[in-house]
């Protein structure tokens, strides 16, 4: 009689765990079809997956917080085939195959784990706040298993459930970045010290904001990036707020941090938007020039180094609204890991930025090169490809033969 009690009592223990499976995914589908705008329908799952023949843990979707030194790598984004130029997802993805999250064949064709990454920073540029969608096995102590597989400079700092149609690039609302820079660059080539010895004042920190402030609103960013024509409408991108706060001082060298908000960039936009300001405010060019980068001919704006440049936030402001208090899914937001990202940054990106400017003096060199830039005239734009401009490359042939060793060594680094 025990023996038939522990036998029925078994059998429903199965059958409940089974039920609420099937509740837990009927509730992602329906979140995945309210998502993608569909009538809700019922839908019977297993709440089991298989593969190969093995049973696995449930297959979920959900986003990773992400943060990262982008020194020594070629961007975010992944070049499947290409291990000549190695990227952050490169590592991640390694990591997900050996910590047992995904199949080793998700790893040749990442859409089949429906992944999507939230921005894609480029070359050199860090994240302390990046967001990546994908499907995953939710097997257990997950973080610390693919933290494991993955070098310190890069780490998984918080995961969260989404619903089942979510996209990280497409659902975000805007991104935040910052832009961390020694002062001396702001510093003017007529009148001040221009080594480590500068000291930014309250009066050129109040210019410095004024002129970011002319970035603020809906302008077509043409000028600012070699993919797009002065006719492309997707050239025209707005910007919620930018500003330098007040500098400090790091082992000797005083730095400063700009931070802009906008809904989307395009490549090099936010670099290029800096070092035009550098050039007006050291006194290259004037502020009549922001005018016209807004108009249909071709702007000479010269490009300040990827080193400082740091994706710090994206924000889901839409998405939290309609589904964070939703009683299935969680807000996008990361309240709890703030202690983790800014000691990452202590440890692995402010320090990286830093050391690296002394040795490699990358914004000092690329301040040599703004003499070379003609601030006073317009060109035709040449037809628009994924590369730079005619205009630009004879900018850089032209101060490529000016340099001195020192920024030659540099101006490669900057390439």
């Amino acid at each position: 009689m025990a023996e038939e009690l522990r036998t029925v009592a078994g059998n429903q223990a199965k059958r409940l765990k089974s039920s609420c499976n099937n509740i837990e995914e009927a509730a992602e589908e329906v979140g995945k079809q309210e998502e993608n705008g569909h009538e809700t329908k019922r839908i019977k799952t297993s709440g089991e997956e298989v593969e190969d023949g093995v049973k696995r843990f449930p297959k979920r979707k959900v986003v990773l917080l992400m943060a990262y030194s982008g020194k020594g790598y070629h961007g975010m984004q992944r070049n499947v085939g290409n291990a000549q130029f190695k990227t952050i997802e490169d590592d991640l993805v390694t990591a997900l195959i050996r910590s047992g999250c995904i199949p080793e064949n998700h790893g040749e064709d990442m859409k089949k784990m429906s992944f999507q990454r939230c921005a894609r920073t480029d070359k050199g540029v860090s994240a302390a706040g990046q967001i990546v969608s994908l499907k995953v096995w939710l097997i257990d102590d997950i973080l610390e298993k693919i933290n494991h597989h993955l070098p310190p400079h890069i780490r998984i700092l918080g995961l969260k459930r989404v619903t089942g149609g979510f996209n990280s690039k497409n659902k975000c609302d805007a991104r935040t970045y910052s832009y961390m820079l020694p002062t001396f660059a702001l510093a003017h080539k007529d009148c001040d010290l221009q080594d480590d010895t500068y000291r930014l004042s309250t009066k050129t920190l109040e210019t410095v904001n004024s002129l970011l402030a002319c970035y603020k609103g809906t302008h077509n960013f043409h000028n600012f990036t070699s993919q797009k024509g002065p006719k492309d409408p997707s050239a025209k991108r707005y910007i919620m707020e930018m500003y330098c706060e007040e500098p400090f001082v790091r082992e000797g060298m005083e730095f400063a941090v700009i931070k802009v908000k906008g809904q989307s960039f395009m490549m090099h936009q936010i670099r290029k938007m800096i070092g035009l300001v550098i050039a007006i405010v050291k006194g290259f060019a004037s502020e009549a020039i922001m005018e016209r980068c807004w108009g249909e001919e071709k702007v000479d704006v010269p490009k300040a180094p990827g080193l400082g440049l740091v994706l710090e936030r994206v924000h889901f402001e839409k998405y939290n609204k309609r589904f964070g208090n939703d009683g299935l899914h969680e807000a996008l937001e990361w309240v709890e890991e703030e202690e983790k990202i800014a000691a990452f940054k202590e440890q692995h990106i402010y320090p990286t930025i830093i050391s690296t400017e002394k040795e490699e003096k990358s914004m000092g060199c690329w301040v040599e090169t703004l003499s070379n830039h003609d601030f006073n005239s317009t060109v035709s734009r040449a037809p628009v490809d994924n590369r730079d401009s005619k205009v630009t490359q004879l900018v850089a042939i032209t101060a490529f033969q000016s340099l001195t060793m020192c920024s030659v060594k540099c101006f490669f680094h900057l390439l």
